[in-house]
């Protein structure tokens, strides 16, 4: 079977949040026929959409599976349903959120599952965790992972990584 690399990003701002983005993590590493190889640190970050709601925790998580992207999206919504998730409002808060950024060097787009995430560079809690886990990546279009982070500097204030 094809093992392939995966980077999930996961992100909380209910309940906890650290103890969420901890147990989507355990939850996880019980995934069939994957394996946790790197986890970023926490990071703290702004809401993004609607002001008015807590800050987000959020990790960005290295797996190797021989999985489909597929079944590992049914996998990490199933993690989701089970953990509480409700999918009202977009960019709302949640109890937790696992969003596949990458898988190998994958390029999908179908109804349910868009590889890479189409919004990953422009999400600082993205970018950072990633970077931390991940420095020599090459993303998409043969960019650096640095490449695309020079302009993160700016927004230290409202990213920062948290001590676990």
């Amino acid at each position: 079977m094809k093992k392939t690399i995966a980077y999930i990003a996961l992100g909380s701002n209910l309940n906890n949040p650290e103890k969420q983005v901890e147990d989507a993590l355990k939850f996880i590493r019980l995934i069939a026929s994957t394996a946790v190889i790197a986890e970023s640190s926490l990071y703290e970050s702004t809401p993004l959409g609607f002001a008015d709601q807590p800050n987000y925790i959020n990790q960005v998580i290295a797996i190797e599976t021989t999985l489909t992207a597929h079944a590992l999206l049914r996998a990490l919504q199933s993690i989701e349903n089970k953990m509480g998730r409700v999918r009202k409002v977009r960019w709302g808060s949640r109890i937790i959120d696992c969003d596949i950024i990458l898988f190998g060097n994958e390029k999908m787009a179908t109804p349910e599952l868009t590889i890479p995430h189409p919004e990953y560079k422009n999400r600082d809690f993205v970018l950072y965790p990633l970077a931390e886990i991940a420095p020599d990546l090459v993303l998409p279009l043969d960019r650096g992972l640095y490449d695309e982070n020079s302009h993160l500097s700016r927004h230290i204030r409202s990213h920062y990584k948290r001590p676990r």
